[in-house]
């Protein structure tokens, strides 16, 4: 059984920086998608990035794109997102969710994501 345990987050001002980590565990041999969604009060969860294990093909959505940055330790099994010139409207639960699976050049939709973190609360106060 995968599990996903976030961590990292917190309290910053405007224009601050946070590094989440998302240590897996139970990960089986093979390849698999990871990602980090967000979710704010009273809206719908958005993806936030995507990562492939195999050769690292990444995507960062546009409201983040060149302040967030994904990465991944194979060896460690963990997920990271260094989080550059922080906003108020990143504030949320952050999750990061992980699906097995070869890269074909697409990435899951959230709903096809099969194992999730339990959330890390990010706030930054202007």
């Amino acid at each position: 059984q995968v599990q996903l345990v976030e961590s990292g987050g917190g309290s910053v001002q405007a224009g601050g920086s946070l590094r989440l980590s998302c240590a897996a565990s139970g990960i089986t041999a093979g390849y698999y998608y990871m990602a980090w969604f967000r979710q704010a009060p009273g809206r719908e969860r958005e993806g936030v990035a995507n990562i492939h294990t195999r050769d690292g093909p990444t995507y960062v959505a546009d409201s983040v794109r060149g302040r967030f940055t994904i990465s991944r330790d194979n060896a460690k099994n963990t997920l990271y997102l260094q989080m550059n010139g922080l906003k108020p409207e990143d504030t949320a639960v952050y999750y990061c969710a992980t699906l097995r699976g070869w890269y074909d050049g697409n990435w899951p939709r959230v709903e096809e994501y099969e194992y999730w973190g339990q959330g890390t609360r990010v706030t930054v106060s202007s």
